[in-house]
């Protein structure tokens, strides 16, 4: 017997991407790593190095850190973090990835990050792409944001991990 995906006949395991700029590191992200560790045998939070989004504020290594940091010590084994650059399907083939893990926050994600699932299923038939809702309490947190308000003076220290936040306040 087959079963789904060919599950009963031997053990599948499944890795799943979870990309992002991750500029910076926020509790809602920390939120869908957790949340998704627990539904996947392996993660991959994959930071992308050639964003479009702008000039970052945090370099490349500087957020692979603080991701890594985030982590340790959570109990989060199955977690790991690294970067990439080019074509997200290309990225998870070369990692034998099955699964693209993305947080949806409000309707206004939904539409963008419907039309990437797409393209990317289009690229790829065999890569899925698993959509997770963040935690109530995360549901207006982005980098975006969180940049914003604290470059004008507003209190983030809730939204991010400390050694984030620790950072924030060294560049000032």
């Amino acid at each position: 017997m087959g079963g789904v995906g060919g599950m009963l006949g031997g053990m599948q395991t499944v890795k799943a991407i979870y990309p992002g700029t991750f500029d910076p590191l926020t509790n809602g992200h920390l939120d869908l790593i957790a949340r998704g560790a627990k539904i996947v045998d392996e993660l991959v939070v994959a930071i992308l190095r050639n964003s479009e989004k702008g000039t970052p504020l945090f370099t490349v290594p500087e957020r692979l850190e603080m991701i890594a940091e985030a982590i340790a010590g959570s109990g989060l084994g199955n977690v790991s973090v690294t970067t990439f650059d080019g074509l997200l399907v290309d990225f998870a083939r070369a990692q034998g990835a099955k699964a693209v893990l993305r947080g949806i926050r409000a309707i206004s994600d939904y539409e963008y990050e419907f039309q990437m699932a797409m393209m990317n299923r289009k690229l790829d038939p065999e890569l899925e792409t698993l959509f997770m809702m963040p935690a109530e309490k995360y549901t207006y947190v982005s980098s975006r944001l969180i940049k914003g308000v604290f470059k004008l003076g507003g209190d983030v220290s809730a939204l991010v991990p400390a050694r984030v936040m620790e950072r924030l306040r060294a560049k000032g």
